[in-house]
Formats: C-alpha cells, sequence, structure tokens
C-alpha cells in the first residue's frame, strides 16, 4: 500500500512532483493523532537555565532559581516550570543504560530537586535531544533510549520536557519526536512536550498530533535583529497554534543586557500577543526593577494567557511600522503597534485589519501604562511611538 501527503507534508526530496509516495511507517506517523495529555491548555511559564547559564548551572543554582520564582512574585502571575537545560548528566550512560546525573552538580539527585520544587508549588523541566548527544556533547541524548529515559523523567517527578535536535542521525523528525512522545505518554505521567527541532521540517504543520510545543525558528539571540526575524517567522504558523499545541519561536532574552528596556518591551509583547511560551532566560537571581516590570506585567501575560488560545498575528506593515492583533476572550481584542524604525512614526490600526465591524465604538486599555485611554475609538485608531518601541491595547466593544 501507498500512502500520498498533501503538498504542505511534502518531504524536502528535490522534487516539483506534487505528489511523493512515502512508506506507510511515515505515513503513519505523520496521520496518527494521540491522546491528549491534557497539559498546555495556555502557554507554559517558567525559567530555564540555558540563556544565561549555559553549562554553569548546578543544585545550588536551580534551587535558588526556583526559590525567587516565588519570592519574586513570578510565580503568582504564571511562571511555574523550573526546567534544567543541557549539561546535567555525566557523560556517558550506566551499566543499565540510565543517564545518570552528574553527581558533583546534583549530589541530592534529580528526585530530591524535584521534590523541592514541587513543595514551592511550581513544577519541573528538564532537556534530552532526540540524537545519540546532547547539543552540548557533554551527555547522552535519548535516541534509541527513549522508554528507558522517560520512566527516569517519570521516576523524577518531571513535568516538561524540551527535547532538541542535535546529532539526530538523519533519522525523520516525525520518527524520533513520535518515538518519545509514546515513551512518555506510557509513563502515565502528564509531561509537557516541548520539541526544539528549529523549524527545520516545518513542525507546525505535523508536531500537534504528539507534542506541546514546537520550535518555529532557530535559537533566538540577545539582539534586535534576532528577535525580529524569528517573530516574523514564526507568525508566519500562526493558524496552527491552539489550547494544548502551541508554536515556540524560543525562550525569552529579556533582561540579558543585549538589548534596550523599549526593545525588551516589544519582545515580550511580541511574544504575549503570539501566544508563545514565556520561558524566562536571563538570570532570575539579578535582575534589575525594569526587568522584573517587562516580565512581570500581569496584563500582558493575561493576553498571552487568554483561554480562547487563538494565536495574535501581523494584521497591517507599513514598512517598519506593524500592527498585530488577536481576538480574546469576552469579544475583546488584543492590537499591538510596533516601531521597527529608529525615528518616532505615528502609526494607525484600521478596524478591517484587526477584526473589529468597522462601525464599532470601543473603549481602549493600555497595557503597558496600566491605564484606560480616555477617549473611545471606531473605526481606527492612530498612535505615535518612538523608535525600536511599542504601545499595547485591549479593546472593548461598547456600541
Amino acid at each position: 500500500m501507498q500512502f500520498v501527503l498533501h503538498p504542505d507534508e511534502l518531504l524536502s526530496n528535490g522534487s516539483n512532483d506534487k505528489r511523493t509516495v512515502i512508506s506507510i511507517a511515515d505515513a503513519t506517523i505523520g496521520r496518527r493523532k494521540l491522546a491528549d495529555n491534557g497539559l498546555g491548555l495556555t502557554p507554559p511559564m517558567g525559567w530555564n537555565s540555558w540563556n544565561h547559564f549555559e553549562c554553569n548551572i548546578n543544585e545550588t543554582l536551580v534551587k535558588a532559581a526556583a526559590d525567587a520564582l516565588v519570592s519574586s512574585g513570578f510565580a503568582q502571575v504564571g511562571y511555574t516550570y523550573v526546567n534544567l537545560d543541557d549539561c546535567w548528566a555525566q557523560s556517558e550512560r550506566d551499566s543499565q543504560n540510565n543517564l545518570v546525573p552528574d553527581p558533583k552538580k546534583f549530589p541530592s539527585g534529580l528526585k530530591a530537586l524535584g521534590d523541592y520544587i514541587h513543595g514551592l508549588g511550581l513544577k519541573f523541566g528538564i532537556y534530552s535531544s532526540a540524537g545519540y548527544r546532547t547539543c552540548s556533547e557533554a551527555m547522552p541524548g535519548s535516541l534509541g533510549f527513549e522508554q528507558v529515559d522517560a520512566n527516569s523523567f517519570a521516576s523524577w517527578g518531571v513535568d516538561y520536557l524540551k527535547y532538541a535536535n542535535c546529532f539526530n542521525q538523519d533519522i525523520s523528525p516525525r520518527i524520533r519526536y513520535k518515538s518519545m512522545s509514546d515513551a512518555l505518554n506510557s509513563t502515565g505521567r502528564p509531561i509537557f512536550y516541548s520539541i526544539s527541532e528549529w523549524g527545520d521540517m516545518r513542525p507546525a504543520v505535523w508536531a500537534s498530533s504528539y507534542a506541546n510545543s514546537w520550535r518555529t525558528t532557530g535559537d533566538i539571540m540577545d539582539k534586535w535583529e534576532s528577535m525580529y526575524a524569528i517573530a516574523d517567522i514564526n507568525d508566519f504558523y500562526a493558524d496552527y497554534a491552539k489550547p494544548g499545541a502551541w508554536n515556540d519561536p524560543d525562550m525569552l532574552q529579556v533582561g540579558n543586557g543585549g538589548m534596550s528596556n523599549s526593545e525588551y518591551m516589544v519582545h515580550f509583547s511580541m511574544w504575549a500577543i503570539s501566544k508563545a511560551p514565556l520561558i524566562i532566560g536571563s538570570n532570575i537571581l539579578n535582575m534589575t526593577s525594569e526587568t522584573k516590570k517587562i516580565l512581570g506585567n500581569a496584563e500582558v501575560i493575561a493576553v498571552n494567557q487568554d483561554p480562547l488560545g487563538i494565536q495574535g498575528k501581523k494584521v497591517r506593515n507599513f514598512g517598519e511600522q506593524e500592527v498585530w492583533a488577536g481576538p480574546c476572550s469576552g469579544n475583546r481584542t488584543a492590537v499591538l503597534f510596533v516601531n521597527r524604525k529608529q525615528n518616532t512614526v505615528i502609526i494607525p490600526a484600521y478596524w478591517n485589519d484587526i477584526g473589529i465591524p468597522s462601525n464599532t465604538t470601543v473603549k481602549a486599555r493600555d497595557l503597558w501604562q496600566h491605564v484606560d485611554m480616555n477617549t473611545t475609538y471606531r473605526g481606527k485608531m492612530s498612535v505615535t511611538i518612538t523608535g525600536h518601541a511599542c504601545k499595547m491595547y485591549i479593546f472593548t466593544p461598547v456600541s
């Protein structure tokens, strides 16, 4: 028997033929819908060690980060995952093929660390790769050991797996990522499954069958140009996002020092309206007050966590002057004005672009200034914005 994929699902083979014949096994992987694990009804929020600390992690640091999520008030506004990234294990498996937490870095073991995190009312995340080594090459990947590793993760109380793409032996990502999905499901423990395939084979098209989120892009750098390029790529896949299955343009760089505060506000606003996972990637133990205000903006976070779960999109582009918008619950609309230019500009938003009937009058709430605008708007709203900055509103119809 042969199967033919829809053109959107064609594998790269250099052919112009609209139909590509694939094996029964690959077709089954592409078509089968696995059981929903019930997780990620809103995008996940938390902290990850990689962007700031890379391999320089240990038990003391991770516990301190968990403590800081609580003491800073971040946990209260939704940041609940504490995620270990690469470099947590020894360089080789043990005689039973188990991954072994590095005893120098984690002398109490990962079960004890997970218990500590859970004791704070938080959730415990971990990292591996769908290859024979992880991306740092410091520890083994999980390729071929999916069930062994999934069992370990479940026994340690893991709640979240970030699963990377390095050293993958050129095996189809649909095969590799499904194998871990099956393994996680078989443990009986609900584990949020985040695949970090970098968007190479457009996982937004196929990954919702067995993952809760998927990377749509390469790694984000702490630079304005990188952040914006990634946001543009992620926007292309907006229609594939939904509750339980999210596009992931990579972790937040807010607070790492490569952008200005106004640029970080743009970064955070775009991730929020795009329903991206909000995973802090900076040093939570040493944050400026400005960084805390950005990451802790409960009104912007509410757009990201809105239960309607529809990813906002770029709806108008006036050169480097942009309007992003997306529907929210309660018949409201989130609207983001972004100025990519260096100079101050006036940006209009038209109701027919953002999906509001043209004769509707709305009131507007400024989500960064935390004030209601002192006028109403009908058909159009224009705002003045300085260079590399944004303004974000919630529109609520009044007539």
